[in-house]
């Protein structure tokens, strides 16, 4: 990956090309607007980093991001479990139909929610419902679901999926789309068809093929007190910069792999997920996932909003696959972007997304909670100004 490693060492050349000068400017207004602190964006275009900036924000509390400089990606890890799925699906490890009872029998006899009461679900929950967030597991869909995917509650999948089980589910198994904690059991999916940790199985599989060394559930004290970016808050009555509101504790010891929202990364690694996906499966030479895998990831498997209103409403124009939105409508979106583009995003401001048509990926990473709704987009139009 040596294009990328020069990126890094050459950081400011980009931004001498004003043809970039959108995206530097995004950087800027997103940290002006107090939606993010220090934030980095790459873009990479047929074989190249053709854009690499980190934009600090020099304020009190916040740190300079760093090639190294570590980030919670939240629900970017979907993706990442995904292909970690495929992978076993690709060796005849698990088809798609197999009821999640095969592998966690717990998952039986499931509840769903009727109208007044409780009544035991008609449909089967299979894993292509998880895959899709077909399951009728949501998140916070109760009190009993508040901090469902807590290292602090759980420190290992086992116990986190048979309490899961116990929990009624929104509706009928693939009937709807709800967002939620599904890619968090096929965690332990993936745990019962192979015999290992869910973290061990990614490191074989996807993360050591592709050199993401950085990729993983825990941090030790010298990445808690040197790399970690601290997290911006601007919610009400809070505005600043703090470690103290970390929802998962990414303790070594921990066990609880939770793969739709635990991992965390580095600009630099995540770029190598992202090649691999734009280059069809591949990464220098090496299949991780086959071409047709991708086209079965991202077909579509729910309608977007407002077709279906429980999509998010951020990504009108797409459709939905296996936890990826998918870009069906150029026009509705208006930022110029390729049909069919692909990708996701995280809760504290992260966000990817591959282009096939234009040969090119755009990263993005921050660390902040704030609800704005837009910033993915605006990053989005900002490189499509920018590149042919």
């Amino acid at each position: 990956m040596r294009t990328i490693l020069s990126a890094f060492l050459l950081l400011n050349i980009a931004l001498a090309n004003a043809d970039f000068e959108a995206i530097r400017e995004f950087q800027k207004s997103i940290i002006d607007e107090a939606i993010t602190g220090s934030n980095a964006a790459m873009v990479f275009q047929r074989g190249e980093v053709i854009y690499h900036h980190a934009q600090n924000s020099s304020k009190a509390g916040d740190k300079d991001i760093t090639p190294d400089t570590i980030f919670p990606i939240w629900s970017m890890s979907k993706p990442i479990t995904i292909v970690a799925m495929i992978a076993l699906h690709e060796q005849g490890l698990v088809d798609f139909d197999d009821p999640v009872s095969k592998y966690i029998p717990q998952f039986e006899n499931l509840k769903c929610k009727g109208e007044d009461e409780l009544y035991d679900c008609v449909n089967e929950l299979k894993i292509v419902h998880l895959m899709t967030h077909r399951s009728g597991y949501q998140y916070r869909a109760d009190p009993s679901q508040f901090g469902m995917t807590s290292t602090i509650k759980y420190d290992n999948l086992k116990a986190f999926a048979e309490d899961v089980a116990t929990l009624p589910l929104e509706f009928e198994p693939g009937e709807s789309y709800r967002y939620g904690i599904s890619q968090a059991i096929l965690g332990r999916v993936v745990e019962a068809i192979t015999g290992m940790t869910y973290y061990e199985y990614l490191k074989e599989t996807i993360l050591d093929p592709l050199g993401m060394m950085d990729t993983k559930f825990y941090l030790t004290d010298e990445e808690r007190l040197n790399r970690f970016q601290p997290l911006f808050v601007n919610s009400g009555n809070l505005k600043g910069f703090t470690f103290a509101l970390n929802e998962l504790s990414y303790a070594e010891g921990n066990h609880a792999y939770f793969g739709g929202e635990g991992l965390l990364s580095t600009l630099m690694d995540y770029s190598k997920f992202c090649q691999m996906l734009l280059d069809d499966g591949r990464y220098e030479g090496r299949k991780i996932i086959s071409k047709k895998s991708i086209r079965l990831m991202t077909r579509k498997y729910s309608e977007g909003y407002p077709l279906n209103e429980n999509a998010p409403k951020n990504f009108q124009g797409f459709y939905l696959g296996f936890s990826l939105f998918v870009l069906d409508d150029p026009e509705i979106d208006g930022v110029n972007a390729s049909k069919g583009i692909y990708g996701w995003s995280g809760y504290h401001n992260t966000h990817f997304w591959i282009d096939p048509k234009k040969n090119l990926f755009g990263l993005f990473m921050s660390r902040a909670r704030h609800s704005n709704s837009n910033f993915h987009r605006q990053f989005r139009e900002a490189v499509y100004r920018s590149v042919n």
